[in-house]
This record gives C-alpha cells, structure tokens and sequence, in this order.
C-alpha cells in the first residue's frame, strides 16, 4: 500500500475496525473511504456493488460482521448467519469485480473445533465439531475463509483472512447480554460498584482459559498483513498467552475499583474449555502484539467510562 491508496475499511465504527482506521492514519495513509450502515447496508448486493462501482477501492479491511457474546450467538442463530453470510459474500465479490488489488478478510477463533489441540494452529480448522453456542457465527466466517480461498484459486485475487482471538479495547460494546466477555464484565463489576454491592457473579465455572489482545495490537496485525502477506491459508493473531475467565474478572475487578467478592455461577456455560491461539506463522513473519492485559483493561474501562458519559447514563 502506499500512502495515497485508496483504502476502504468495512465496519469501520466497530471495535476493528475503527482500531484499523486509526492504524492507517497514524502510518500516513490519508485515502480511507468509510460508510456508516445508514449510508450503506452491507447486507443490500446492490447497494455494495454500486458503492464499489462508484468508488474503486484499491484495498479492503473487512472488519463488517454481526457479533456478539455466548447469549447473543446462542439467542439469535438465524440473524448471526444470515447477516455475516450476506455481508461478506457481497463484499468479497464486489471487490474482485471492481479491480480491488488485495482484501484482508476478518474472521474469528471460534472457527476451531470445541475440543481442539493447544494451541490452535491453524491446520486444525475443519477437523472436529464446533462450539454449539456460536456455530451459526463461525459457519459464516469459515464460508468467508473459503470464498478468499477460492476466489484467489479460480480468479487469482489477492484475499487473505486473519483469525483474531479474543479482543478487547477502545469502541467495544458494552450491552448487558449481547456483548463479549470483557467488555460485559466491565460494565458488571462498573454497576455493581456504583451499587455498593458486596459481591458479582460471572458466569461459568471460571475455570475457561482464554486469550486476550488488544484491539490496537489486532489493528497493526492487519496492515502488517495486508503489506506483508499474500497467501492460500489464512493467518492466526493473537498474543499466545492465556488466562482463566476467574482472573481476568478478578483483574477487571481491580481495574474498576470493585472491592467485593467474585463469585462464578456454574449453572451458567462455559463455552469452549480453553482456547489458545498459535501464532507462530505470523510471529515469524516479523510482528509481536506490544499491549499488556492490565494496561489495556485500563484503557478499555475508560473507554466505557466516556461512553457511558456521552449517553448520559
């Protein structure tokens, strides 16, 4: 890419995508076409084709999904495939035949089987059952793993996925169900502080291991990838480190300055066992995320702070 290309970002308000948007500004890159869904749905053919059409993007960040925690995959199956199903196809498609010179596809971790070898390489796609909460979801995102794959085998356009593990950071969601394990836990332990209550459950057992990168760590993985990578397979990002869902609440907890008991509620699921990515393939390419957990906690709670001060809440 160079600085003037012209770069288009899907989802560019999401927790990806506006982390991808400020990565590329601050690497001088000044040609960002970017489009809320009022002004463009994703999921309308149409619509995206006449975009690309009108627009001519050189390069595609496809950061646009429908995502959500364990509730939300679990509540809304049908919305969850369809809408990532539309999304991707369309944008994948429209930018092959408009002359797009390379597009980076963003899939997801829980790709893998439930019950897959640690770590994760990424080899072991397709080789076991997947998690039943979030099936629907990772169907979607295996089908855009292989239309990148097949579009570069039959057409030779330049598409590459990237699998991020869990992330964490600034423009996360903060809803009460439909949202990720950290950000969910930022607004619990936040409630219950402000409550004066004396203790907060989590879900599970709180045994689950989990690995954790900040979004800005994942937003420079993109643009290094999408410089520096050009190939069939896709490619895992992650940190390579891992911790218990107990921990991590507890280290929120602190963050927060809830100084009550943590409980877990085991009636509740735990989702995949464990779940640690191997990212060696990219670490040998050269990058390394920079971001530690506590630091970027920080950051992620005052994100929420000021997000619920601009809702007024």
């Amino acid at each position: 890419m160079q600085s003037d290309s012209r770069i288009y970002v899907a989802g560019h308000r999401g927790l990806v995508g506006s982390a991808i948007v400020r990565a590329l500004q601050a690497q001088g890159f000044n040609d960002l076409v970017l489009r809320t869904h009022a002004e463009l749905d994703l999921c309308d053919q149409h619509a995206v084709n006449a975009f690309f059409a009108a627009e001519k993007p050189e390069y595609v960040f496809l950061a646009a999904a429908k995502v959500g925690g364990i509730h939300a995959n679990d509540t809304y199956p049908a919305q969850f495939i369809r809408d990532n199903l539309l999304i991707q196809t369309n944008i994948i498609d429209a930018a092959y035949r408009n002359g797009c010179k390379k597009l980076l596809f963003l899939g997801s971790s829980c790709i893998y089987p439930k019950l897959c070898p640690q770590p994760i390489k990424e080899e072991y796609l397709l080789t076991g059952p997947l998690e039943p909460t979030n099936e629907w979801y990772a169907i979607a995102k295996i089908a855009g793993i292989k239309m990148c794959q097949a579009y570069r085998k039959q057409y030779g356009f330049d598409a590459i996925s990237a699998m991020p593990t869990n992330l964490y950071g600034p423009g996360d969601n903060y809803h009460p169900e439909n949202s990720h394990v950290i950000p969910a836990l930022i607004r619990r332990f936040h409630e219950a502080k402000v409550a004066g209550a004396d203790r907060v459950k989590i879900w599970g057992t709180g045994t689950a291991l989990r690995e954790f990168l900040y979004v800005d760590d994942m937003a420079g993985a993109c643009v290094f990838l999408m410089e520096k990578y050009s190939d069939f397979e896709h490619v895992n990002v992650g940190c390579q480190e891992e911790i218990s869902i107990m921990n991590v609440a507890k280290c929120i907890a602190g963050v927060v300055g809830f100084r009550g008991e943590v409980v877990n509620d085991p009636t509740r699921p735990d989702g995949t066992p464990r779940k640690l990515m191997d990212s060696g393939k990219l670490f040998g390419l050269g990058w390394r995320p920079v971001h530690m957990l506590e630091s970027g906690l920080r950051d992620a709670y005052r994100d929420f702070l000021d997000t619920q001060h601009k809702r007024g809440s």
